[in-house]
């Protein structure tokens, strides 16, 4: 079954659009969740959650494409999941992750003063079209999808220093990007 027909599903409201949803993306959903919950039963829970609100919100809504669109739903439901269950504490592949990114930017309080948040997301996404495709797939899979190393790795059919080292890479690389615009000193 492709995206379109998914979409006819959802659309007329067939019951068989959530079943349809979950054989060809509940594997990437559960990656995604789980990458981000370190918690299979977390994970089914945020994936289920997913499905039910992309059932909900199409139509009206209408994504050019329902996968990227399940996978954010799916990625803003567990990053919700991860703050109620961690409030205080840390969860090491998410908090890793953010912390190699936050090591150059600024704090959120600056972040507010000199950046809107929508800014700093325009300014990433410029850099990334810039970036060659291997290193903007590498990027997105670690600090999007919340991907650990290996995982990336054996999904790409790469060694875990190849991906190390386009990650630190790519991060000095955005590092002087972001020093260009004036965002960090």
């Amino acid at each position: 079954m492709d995206e379109k027909r998914i979409m006819e599903l959802l659309t007329s409201r067939s019951e068989g659009a959530i079943k349809e949803l979950s054989n060809l993306y509940g594997e990437k959903c559960m990656s995604i969740a789980t990458g981000i919950l370190n918690s299979r039963e977390d994970a089914e829970e945020c994936v289920n959650d997913a499905y039910l609100a992309v059932w909900n919100s199409i139509p009206p809504e209408r994504p050019d494409s329902v996968a990227a669109y399940l996978y954010r739903v799916v990625r803003n439901i567990a990053l919700m999941k991860y703050r109620y269950n961690t409030a205080e504490k840390r969860n090491s592949r998410y908090d890793v992750a953010l912390d190699e990114l936050t090591e150059f930017l600024k704090s959120a309080d600056d972040v507010q003063n000199v950046l809107e948040a929508k800014e700093l997301s325009v300014l990433i996404n410029r850099f990334l079209k810039k970036q060659k495709k291997m290193d903007r797939i590498i990027f997105i899979k670690k600090y999007w999808l919340f991907m650990d190393v290996t995982e990336i790795a054996e999904e790409m059919g790469l060694s875990r220093n190849y991906v190390n080292v386009h990650l630190y890479r790519t991060r000095e690389r955005l590092k002087k990007a972001l020093n260009k615009e004036g965002y960090y000193d």
